[in-house]
């Protein structure tokens, strides 16, 4: 893991190039990740990513997505600064370098 806390290790979501995304992670899953607050994963769609991250960092898309394989609902997702609940959903597409943003929902009164 670099001083910036992201992945380096050449591990298959470490993917660089080209063809990469940054996900950035928050504090609450970075124990799936060893720490790391941005890792990297092929493009493609949002639900793709998803399952690229759950391959490399096993447990990490059942904290994003539920049972039914939906966002949880306490989950929010960005793409680019985009809402995906506003866009296609885990079908939204995630060109390559384009950021993603798990974060999750704060309730309170």
């Amino acid at each position: 893991m670099s001083a910036d806390g992201s992945v380096t290790d050449g591990s298959a979501v470490a993917a660089s190039g080209a063809g990469a995304v940054p996900v950035r992670v928050p504090t609450i899953l970075r124990s799936y990740t060893g720490g790391a607050a941005e890792v990297r994963a092929p493009a493609g769609t949002l639900r793709e990513v998803i399952a690229s991250l759950d391959a490399a960092y096993p447990g990490i898309g059942g904290r994003i997505l539920d049972e039914n394989g939906k966002l949880r609902r306490f989950v929010n997702v960005y793409v680019a600064e985009e809402d995906v609940r506003f866009a296609s959903g885990l079908d939204t597409p995630v060109p390559a370098g384009a950021q993603v943003s798990v974060i999750p929902a704060v309730a309170g009164g």
